[in-house]
């Protein structure tokens, strides 16, 4: 039997040697309480047996969603390579040092955008999160940025991967890996 990882592994690196940018953007899909589902583009920053991690604002609208629903859907689409791979499992949060270690590895700007931001919030006018930019630029001058309290990684750890080739003519390979106790078990779907 394939290991998923693996396989994940390799169509991973063939999109980081095609895909023309972003190749680790990735659609997630959330559902929140009443069943109300959204889906919006994040990137992929670690993966592995444990799962497929990405950051963001623990207060934004898809953490909410995640707080409320602790499962989600993530899919990567490679036009390039004409293949996409489905993910779904329930999630997690990261720890606390992995989401320090990814925070620190972001560039400043990016850092003090965290802080300056209320993510998925009414915003009155660009001005506004401007001013509290350069706020967050001043209150940091001269020393490094910590992670804000609000701001860290989630783990979507996968009870389902499928992976889909395109093929001529609509006849598409998808090869369908589902968790089954320890281990995984492998079967195809119909195109």
């Amino acid at each position: 039997m394939t290991d998923p990882f693996a396989l994940f592994d390799q169509w991973f690196a063939e999109a980081r040697a095609s895909e023309p940018s972003d190749s680790n953007a990735m659609a997630l899909a959330t559902v929140d309480a009443a069943g109300q589902p959204s889906l919006r583009m994040v990137l992929l920053k670690g993966h592995g047996p444990a799962g497929f991690v990405f950051y963001t604002n623990r207060e934004s609208r898809k953490a909410g969603e995640l707080a409320e629903v602790p499962k989600a859907a993530l899919l990567f689409h490679w036009k390039s390579l004409r293949r996409q791979i489905r993910i779904e499992g329930a999630v997690i949060l990261a720890s606390d040092a992995e989401s320090d270690a990814y925070f620190a590895s972001r560039s400043r700007d990016s850092q003090l955008g965290a802080w300056a931001s209320d993510q998925s919030r009414p915003l009155d006018q660009r001005a506004t999160f401007e001013a509290r930019y350069e706020a967050m630029r001043a209150r940091f001058e001269g020393q490094p940025v910590p992670r804000p309290p609000h701001w860290g990684g989630y783990r979507v750890t996968p009870e389902r991967i499928e992976f889909w080739q395109d093929r001529e003519h609509r006849l598409h390979e998808r090869r369908l890996f589902t968790r089954d106790g320890g281990g995984w078990a492998e079967g195809l779907l119909y195109p």
